[in-house]
């Protein structure tokens, strides 16, 4: 591992600590909100799209055992509903209820704002340097979509 006299961060531990600091923002929003980290990711997934129990197993990275376990907890929550799937009658495809939709956009909203603050004394330019740089390792990598793209516009 690269360890940087000048007191600056190498790469492994950047990724890391920001990883950490990241997570720290989403789980505390979460519970601010009355949801668990997970129940959290699942709602910003859904926001997009409906999906069936195996895609979104694949998605989040949950065992079928703990993916069921999360879908009913929300379920019984009123936040998703299991539907049946058209394109295969055994199979239920997982989508927000109108009050998931509504709990997702206010979560989803509050948590980027809070995350967009991390970078709030970055200049634009090294925003969009770092953003780059990210998307870069994240598409290398093939990582999941578990958190759409923010419309700061609103």
């Amino acid at each position: 591992m690269s360890k940087h006299v000048d007191g600056r961060l190498g790469t492994v531990a950047a990724l890391v600590r920001s990883t950490f600091l990241v997570n720290a923002v989403y789980a505390d929003s979460a519970r601010e909100y009355g949801l668990t980290q997970q129940q959290g990711q699942l709602l910003c997934v859904l926001m997009a799209q409906p999906y069936g129990m195996s895609e979104l197993g694949a998605v989040l990275g949950l065992a079928k055992s703990s993916l069921s376990g999360l879908v009913d907890r929300s379920e019984r929550n009123g936040l998703v509903q299991r539907r049946p799937d058209p394109q295969d009658h055994r199979a239920v495809r997982v989508a927000l209820t109108r009050q998931g939709a509504k709990l997702a956009d206010e979560f989803y909203t509050e948590t980027c704002r809070r995350i967009e603050e991390l970078t709030s004394g970055f200049a634009p330019a090294e925003r969009d340097t770092l953003a780059a740089l990210l998307g870069r390792v994240v598409t290398d990598n093939k990582a999941p979509a578990v958190f759409m793209e923010p419309d700061l516009t609103r």
